[in-house]
């Protein structure tokens, strides 16, 4: 599994907008990825936004963000005016612990 985190420092000002946007955007995300194997949306306001989605495997990423998928976030459209910075994207993979 792949944890995939897309972090958005967003214009305090623009923040709800944003989320709404956000959150609209993603919640048809499972019918449409079948390698998305869980995602939310979590919230630190008054100015950053992470989303964390969890894959399969890394062929679930390329069919979701492209071949970049390592170091390019998947950008909506109009998203930039909602930001102070440009998105970042990072990736985890668990660690076992017993």
């Amino acid at each position: 599994m792949i944890i995939r985190v897309s972090e958005a420092r967003v214009r305090p000002e623009r923040f709800e907008e944003f989320r709404e946007m956000i959150v609209s955007a993603v919640r048809e995300f499972p019918g449409r990825y079948a390698g998305l194997v869980d995602h939310e949306v979590l919230l630190a306001p008054p100015d950053s936004l992470l989303y964390v989605s969890r894959w399969r495997g890394e062929q679930d990423l390329v069919e979701y963000a492209g071949e970049h998928w390592r170091d390019q976030p998947v950008v909506l459209p109009g998203e930039d005016e909602y930001l102070d910075a440009p998105l970042r994207v990072r990736h985890f993979t668990t660690a076992p612990l017993g």
